[in-house]
């Protein structure tokens, strides 16, 4: 119950510039964020919008480049 309520959290905070892992492996920055989903940059112009339940964890800024 403790992650389920830390996931809840962390997925009610994600705002714009954040970088993010999905639940699919998908790793990139928040570039939109709406009320149930958000797009995630995972490439020079290739975004997708995912469901921000999807988002596993937060990542250091940066870690995309990389």
């Amino acid at each position: 119950m403790k992650r389920a309520k830390d996931h809840r959290k962390m997925v009610e905070t994600l705002s714009k510039n954040d970088e993010v892992v999905t639940s699919g492996g998908l790793l990139g920055k928040i570039v939109d964020v709406e009320e149930s989903f958000i797009t995630v940059e995972i490439a020079e112009g290739v975004r997708v919008k995912v469901q921000k339940t999807a988002v596993t964890s937060l990542v250091p800024k940066g870690t995309a480049k990389s």
